[in-house]
């Protein structure tokens, strides 16, 4: 578990950078336009949000409070894999190296 949680910690600060290069240097609302006027781009989102929905749906079974979990699903969908990497490094730490916990959340045993 110790590697899969520097992994997390690698995912979240590579999209950090990613994240704030991307708003120093580029330009979302033009950028995005050139994205989405492709079909390869569009496909890529497509991609993209059905992981996060996976990744959402599992959030959303693993969390015992409402109110979290709509902050988590917020995040997902606004920061992207920043929060997925977020969520995983905090899993893994309050599961305590339990696998069943990691996974389950509250439904763990």
């Amino acid at each position: 578990m110790k590697r899969s949680i520097v992994f997390a910690y690698i995912g979240f600060f590579i999209m950090l950078g990613a994240i704030v290069s991307g708003f120093i240097w580029g330009n979302f609302l033009e950028e995005g336009a050139v994205i989405t006027s492709v079909l390869w781009g569009n496909i890529s989102l497509i991609d993209i949000y059905v992981g996060f929905l996976i990744f959402i749906a599992w959030v959303v079974y693993r969390e015992r409070s409402v109110l979290l979990t709509i902050v988590w699903v917020i995040a997902v969908l606004v920061l992207g894999n920043l929060t997925t990497c977020l969520y995983l490094i905090l899993a893994f730490y309050q599961s305590g190296g339990n696998i069943d916990k990691f996974f389950k959340g509250r439904h763990a045993a």
